[in-house]
């Protein structure tokens, strides 16, 4: 099921955009294949600016400054409990996607809301830290680790940002984990950082977390930080 927000523009400098929130995980390979023929009718403006929201069945992504020792260099035994494992074109390292932890990909045209790369990457954390502070939990951003953080006990990653730009429409996006078992990170080094301790929202408020309910408020962030308005298709 795919509930589809349409967010027309506020203002003559943002378009009108779509947000589609999808209830159930997706394979990787099946949202990559809709994220790339998105891609592909954005470059010529064949579709608005679109935005998708979504789990991903469990998955191990290793991006373009992936090195063996980040996840160990064997198939067999990172993704022994019946995880993927596949090689993406994004940027940084390894990390790992699956239920409860939601993940968004932004097929955007940048210049129409970023003055570059670092500026798209604020807009994006700055997506997650609103969302946040719903939950009454202090997201913050850490100089040169690109990510939402918590910094009590200790620095915790809670969000993840990966991005591409290809003739200035961006891939891949960010994920935000919510309520899942964190077992997977232990056994890699996400974002490619040995001491990088990964949390999730129900770890920091000690309480289950609606996944569906964070879901439409990461929409609303969105709608919000990108300064664009909702109305229901």
């Amino acid at each position: 099921m795919i509930d589809t927000v349409v967010a027309p523009s506020l203002n003559s400098i943002h378009p009108a955009a779509i947000v589609q929130v999808f209830s159930e995980p997706v394979p990787y390979l099946t949202a990559w294949d809709l994220q790339s023929r998105l891609h592909q009718e954005r470059l010529q403006n064949l579709r608005p600016d679109t935005i998708l929201i979504l789990e991903h069945s469990p998955v191990y992504t290793l991006g373009r400054r992936t090195q063996p020792s980040d996840w160990g260099g064997r198939e067999s035994i990172l993704c022994a409990d019946g995880a993927e494992l596949h090689h993406v074109n994004r940027g940084g390292s390894v990390t790992f996607h699956g239920p409860g932890q939601i993940v968004a990909y932004p097929i955007l045209k940048v210049d129409r809301y970023a003055a570059g790369p670092k500026h798209l990457v604020w807009l994006l954390e700055e997506v997650i830290i609103r969302l946040l502070n719903d939950w009454d939990i202090a997201g913050t951003r850490i100089a040169g680790k690109p990510g939402v953080w918590v910094m009590s006990p200790e620095p915790q990653k809670l969000a993840f940002i990966g991005i591409r730009m290809e003739r200035g429409v961006t891939l891949h996006g960010i994920a935000l984990n919510v309520d899942l078992d964190l077992a997977p990170f232990q056994r890699i080094h996400p974002c490619g950082l040995a001491d990088c301790r990964v949390t999730s929202m129900a770890s920091v408020r000690a309480s289950r977390i609606s996944v569906d309910v964070v879901k439409q408020a990461l929409a609303q962030s969105f709608i919000e930080v990108f300064s664009l308005s909702e109305t229901r298709a």
